[in-house]
Order: C-alpha cells, then structure tokens, then sequence
C-alpha cells in the first residue's frame, strides 16, 4: 500500500516543527561552552529575514536562555511575556502591573521575530504557558527587513503555538510607534500591524491589542511623553501598556 503523499505546505510546517526542537539538544554540543549558542549561518532555520550575531546580542542571548533554563520548572504554567528589549525592560514591572498573574518575563533586547521563532521551544512550548503576550517586530526594521517578511515570521511563530495547544490565548500586541531617526519609519510600522491583524483574523487562539494608536502622535511617530528615546516606554508608557492589555487578558480569562 503506498504511503500518504504530503502537501508541500505540510511539508514544510512539519520541517519548521523539527528545526525548533534543535536548538537544546544542540546546545551541549557546541565548542564555545556557551549553553544557548546563536547559529553562526542562516541555513536550514526557520523563518526568513535578519537575526543579530553581534558580539553583545550573542552574550545577551546566551545568558538570558542560560539564566531561564535554570528555573523552567518553577515557570511552567506562566503567563509568558514574549518580545525584546521593551519587553525585557518590563521584567522588574510586570508583577506590579499584573499582580494575578504568574508572569515569566522571555524578552531579549535586541530580538527579531526570526529569533523568537528560533527560540519558541525552548523558551515558550516547553514551559507548557498558560498564555503568550507577545510584542515583537520593531527590530526587523532596523535591520531592514521587509514588512511581509516579518507578518511572515509571526504567522510561523503562531502556526507554532497552535500546533502545542489549539486552545492557547495568544494576546498580541500592535508594534509601538518609533521614528523614522530610530529607522523605523512610521509607515512601514503601519504596513507591518496591518499585516500582523491579517494574519491574525483567522486564528480564533489570538487577540489583538492596539498598542500602536495609544502611543503614536499625528504623524505617527511615537511622542517623547512616554518614549525619551523615541523607541524605549519609560514609566508612564509602560503604565499605559499595562491598562492597555487588562481588557484583552480579561478577555481571555486570564483576569477578572
């Protein structure tokens, strides 16, 4: 009896589910020492589009991926925030603003939505999370990648969590206004939310939080009120996240 054939697109799903199990067995192998190393070319990962190898990111990722597989018993069950460095800046913040929660803060300063999707099993999956809130993508285009290219990224990234658990609430956030100074044009961030509400339409497990207009002034760009450095929230802007994302966790049942 012959076996099954496998659409293309099966396919390749299924290849993306077996590259993101390598990253841990792998890790022990590598001659550096480092734990959690950054693979030193592109080929054969999932994804497409930039990820960062330079010297400060890699000692970032390594470390942060170390420190967490430390304690991922203690984390499993978590409300997992999933992003970069606004995500990262959060940590100390988080149980404050959402004090209900058991939160494990997997933001890296300086990440792309190809290296959340390198790091989603380890990371995210393993911890078996009770929900995602995920805020990723302004990276991407500091490093020049196209719009579609990052939409892309998430919809591999959300294929991911869906295949762990149907049921999963994913809350994903709106990439924040920037600047165009910042290289991050407030047109291609409009480009890249409306991809990223596109992808998520047909994906019962997701909502969408609008973290883009709270932020963003009349021309688009982020104001200095709440961002001094035109891309990073300072207190008040980390307090208006917060209210932002309380409707969108109740939603989900995550709060009261």
């Amino acid at each position: 009896m012959p076996l099954p054939r496998l659409q293309p697109r099966r396919l390749s799903f299924l290849a993306l589910l077996v590259t993101l199990m390598i990253p841990l067995s792998a890790s022990s192998l590598d001659p550096t020492g480092l734990r959690f190393p950054l693979p030193a070319t592109d080929e054969g990962l999932p994804g497409a589009g930039p990820l960062r190898r330079m010297d400060w990111f890699q000692k970032l990722w390594n470390e942060r991926r170390s420190a967490w597989a430390t304690h991922a018993v203690r984390d499993r069950g978590a409300v997992v925030f999933l992003g970069d460095s606004i995500t990262q800046g959060w940590e100390a913040g988080l149980p404050a603003a959402f004090p209900e929660l058991r939160i494990a803060n997997r933001g890296i300063s300086g990440d792309t939505t190809r290296g959340v999707l390198l790091r989603l099993q380890d990371d995210v999956i393993a911890l078996q999370p009770r929900a995602v809130v995920m805020l990723i993508g302004t990276n991407d285009l500091e490093e020049k990648a196209a719009p579609e290219i990052i939409a892309g990224n998430l919809a591999l990234i959300l294929d991911a969590l869906h295949a762990h658990n149907p049921a999963l609430p994913v809350v994903l956030c709106r990439v924040f206004p920037s600047s165009a100074t910042m290289r991050r044009p407030s047109a291609q961030i409009r480009r890249i939310n409306a991809l990223y509400d596109e992808v998520a339409r047909t994906r019962q497990q997701v909502t969408v939080v609008d973290t883009w207009s709270i932020f963003a002034d009349a021309q688009g760009d982020a104001r200095l009120a709440e961002f001094p450095d035109l891309l990073h929230p300072n207190e008040r802007g980390y307090e208006q996240w917060a209210r932002a994302l309380r409707p969108a966790l109740q939603q989900v049942g995550l709060l009261r």
